[in-house]
Order: structure tokens, then sequence, then C-alpha cells
């Protein structure tokens, strides 16, 4: 069963089966397999996923989306790890795409976009860039209107918008941790609730290859 069942849109899987296996989309939208015989061993080697003899040689690219895509599924045992906090559950990569395109069906992904701004904004050492990707962040996220706009309460728009005048590391402080009280009260619990999760927790163990 393809890991993103009862999804309307299939735009979710892709994106994120390609962002898990570091696979590009050519422009015609299609994947398609370029690489030479070492270039295959390469990525074989390095994803240490694909078993290329069982594919048939005109399948369709989806489906192979969907069979590398449930090859890197995390077993059971670890998924479930994923419902002891919202923490753990971003931490790991194939939850945090989860998460992301569990989010995409709700029409609700900013919350979780922002989030990743904020983390990414605080590996920046350079003042400058600091600056720069500080203002970008409150212009797409947190300005009134903004195209991308989180539920923020008053007092912290204002306080965010007061840091601007001394952007520092912390300056998103407050509002990343109330976009994040959001998520853990509010779409957090539903995802465990999800097909998308269950499907992960109760999947039975692929039998081993003779």
């Amino acid at each position: 069963m393809p890991f993103f069942r009862d999804l309307s849109k299939p735009q979710p899987l892709e994106f994120h089966a390609e962002m898990l296996l570091g696979v590009q989309r050519p422009h015609n939208g299609s994947l398609q397999r370029r690489h030479t015989m070492k270039e295959a061993k390469d990525m074989k080697n390095r994803l240490g996923i694909f078993r290329r003899r069982n594919e048939s040689p005109g399948a369709n690219p989806s489906s192979k989306l969907d069979k590398v895509l449930k090859s890197l599924k995390p077993a059971p045992e670890e998924a479930l790890k994923w419902g002891e906090s919202l923490e753990k559950l971003l931490l790991h990569k194939y939850g945090l795409a989860a998460f992301r395109a569990f989010l995409r069906t709700e029409f609700s992904e900013e919350n979780l976009e922002f989030w990743l701004a904020c983390e990414e904004y605080k590996k920046i050492k350079s003042q400058s860039k600091m600056v720069s990707k500080a203002k970008k962040i409150f212009a797409e996220y947190i300005a009134i209107q903004s195209c991308k706009e989180v539920n923020l309460d008053s007092y912290t728009r204002e306080h965010t918008k007061e840091n601007l005048q001394n952007i520092t590391r912390g300056c998103f402080d407050l509002a990343q941790k109330r976009i994040y009280g959001l998520m853990e009260k509010d779409s957090y619990p539903r995802f465990l609730r999800s097909d998308l999760y269950l499907d992960i927790i109760h999947q039975k163990k692929a039998s081993s290859p003779l």
C-alpha cells in the first residue's frame, strides 16, 4: 500500500519521496534515470535501498517512487516514538516529511515552514545575512496579510516586530515557541490519528528476499 494512500493530491507523495532520496525532477515533470552504470552503482551504495532487478523496464515512475518510499519507511517500533512528542517527530527526517505532507492536505503547512525557517535562521553566523533573513521571515510569515501569515497573537507579533530594531539570533524565539505550541496542541494530535501515520505504525514487515 503506497505511503500517501488517501491524499487527494499526489504532489506531496512525489515531493517528499524526492526530498528524502535527493532525486531531482526534470523540467518535463517525470522522473527519468539518466545515470551511467557507475552512477547507478554509486547511488545504490549511497542509499542502500534500490533493488532494480525487481523493477520492470517499463515501470511507471510514480510506481517506482511508491516502492522506494515504502522501502524508506521506518520500522513501526521506530515510528511509534513519534507519538511520544512533536520534538521526536520533527527530529526524524522521514517523520518530518510525513508531517509536512499531512499539513499540506490541511492547507496549514505555513506553521511548520515558519518553525523550520526559524531553526535555519538561528544557524546563521553572518550578521548581514541574519538581518536580511530576519526581514524576509517577518515579511513572509508574521506581517499582517503576508503570503504565509501564521496565527500569532497581537502581543507576540508586536514583540517580534520590535525585535527587528536590534536583530539577534533570538529575534523569533517567542513567535517560534507560540507556533510550536499551536502545532503541538492542534495539528500534531490530528497527525497521530491520521491514516497516513496509522499506516506506518501498523505496516506488516516485508518478507525477506530469498
